[in-house]
């Protein structure tokens, strides 16, 4: 039988890891940089901190964990004769693997209350796991990235990820992002004007579809969620909604004038919008998008998507947004927080479509010594301990050639490696150092070596 993987998982070759990482760097020195602080929280959580938090197709999609030992032996009889499942579930399963960071955040911010400083500004890099259908960018194993700032409602922190968002895309040379943004107090003061407050999730989750199913479509998902055709005359505008961001404020502040919540909405994207427009992205832009909704539910102001750039046809790279009461599931009220997610694997196939890894180079070493005289063996493991000692990468070909097939074994190794310094003998207290780009060849102490290398 040939060995596999689970569906939706993966295997990383070296030069995957070096790009994955070369991101995963990227974005940490950004997070660090505008002081986020990491923590780590475990690949498994108790049953009871997950379920029930991402509603009823979220917990469909959490792996449970099954009691060790003998755990039908505790599972009541009558349940196992009814195949009922759900309450099975319960009795053989007490952990389950995590769904997103977002909740065991939430749990640890509860569980560390007395010992956080706040406001608390953490980030997050681990992977994730969910029982989804595999396909092209959704995988059942995936790294998170996340940032939040806990315990302060200041709109600063919406700038700020704004330029966060800007910073990492232009580190990682993905020219011509756009960062999205709307705010569910808009959202929320729209279904009021229009008479259909009752029906605000089937309003906003029918407009958020506008770019896949175009007009027509929206307005037969909102007439078949018994929208009435009055209410969706009065939103016609929001179809065709162009111009400026200062334009769009303009006119969903004359929208909203007679809604409370919405007007509050629109004073808090003025804010960020005014703000970034004075203080400038470097290559990403910021557009206000009404259509936009993620996960209503769960936000309570700003809402953020990044698209990747117009030419590579791919889901949204990042995301987040403002929530006013996340740790209150857990019985910590009125914690507010704000924070945003990086799709990694997703930004990985946009790189790679874009052709912007040829500069990431798999790790290697600087100088490899070839192993043709077995008498050399411990005056090169000397000289490699001082190179590694100086910072330089250094190795030693583990096996002796004692012919001259076994000799092109070692000069083809240095070749598909792309190794540029390459030592062949030793000459008393010297070593034939060669470059392997000019070819030129020279006889250097290891003191020497060092400098030269460096």
């Amino acid at each position: 039988m040939r060995p596999s993987i689970p569906k939706g998982t993966r295997d990383f070759s070296p030069t995957q890891v070096a790009r994955r990482n070369f991101i995963f760097n990227t974005i940490k020195h950004s997070f660090e940089l505008f002081g986020f602080q990491p923590i780590e929280t475990p690949s498994f959580e108790n049953s009871s901190t997950l379920m029930g938090k991402y509603g009823e197709e979220g917990d469909r999609l959490i792996f449970k964990i099954l009691n060790s030992g003998d755990y039908l032996s505790k599972a009541d009889e009558s349940i196992l004769t009814a195949k009922d499942s759900n309450k099975l579930t319960t009795q053989i399963s007490e952990k389950a693997l995590r769904y997103d960071l977002t909740v065991p955040f939430a749990r640890y911010v509860v569980q560390h209350q007395n010992e956080i400083t706040f406001p608390f500004k953490r980030y997050q890099i681990q992977p994730v796991w969910r029982a989804d259908r595999p396909q092209k960018g959704r995988f059942r194993e995936f790294y998170q990235c996340d940032a939040d700032v806990v315990g302060s409602d200041s709109l600063w922190q919406e700038v700020e990820f704004v330029q966060l968002y800007d910073s990492v895309f232009s580190k990682l040379n993905v020219i011509g992002t756009t960062i999205k943004i709307n705010n569910r107090k808009i959202l929320s003061g729209i279904a009021e004007v229009i008479g259909a407050k009752d029906k605000l999730i089937d309003f906003t989750v029918a407009l958020d579809k506008l770019d896949k199913i175009g007009k027509d479509g929206v307005v037969a998902e909102m007439i078949s969620k018994g929208i009435s055709e009055e209410a969706i005359e009065k939103v016609q505008p929001l179809f065709d909604f162009t111009g400026s961001n200062e334009d769009k404020l303009e006119s969903l502040s004359k929208m909203l004038v007679s809604s409370e919540e919405g007007s509050k909405g629109v004073e808090e994207l003025a804010f960020v919008i005014n703000s970034i427009n004075e203080l400038g992205l470097q290559t990403a832009a910021l557009e206000l998008d009404v259509t936009l909704a993620r996960g209503l539910n769960y936000y309570t102001g700003a809402i953020f998507e990044v698209a990747a750039p117009k030419e590579v046809k791919i889901g949204s790279i990042g995301g987040g947004g403002r929530y006013d009461d996340l740790t209150g599931i857990f019985g910590l009220k009125d914690v507010s927080g704000v924070g945003i997610s990086f799709g990694l694997d997703r930004i990985y196939l946009v790189m790679e479509e874009l052709g912007l890894f040829e500069t990431v180079e798999l790790p290697k070493p600087k100088v490899l010594f070839l192993n043709f005289d077995e008498s050399e063996g411990i005056a090169k493991i000397k000289a490699i301990a001082v190179l590694r000692n100086a910072g330089i990468k250094s190795e030693l070909y583990p096996d002796l050639a004692t012919s001259n097939n076994q000799q092109k074994k070692q000069w083809k190794y240095v070749d598909k490696r792309a190794i540029e310094y390459v030592v062949t003998s030793v000459e008393g207290d010297k070593f034939k150092l060669k470059n392997t780009q000019n070819r030129e060849e020279q006889l250097l102490t290891i003191e020497e070596m060092v400098k030269f290398v460096k």
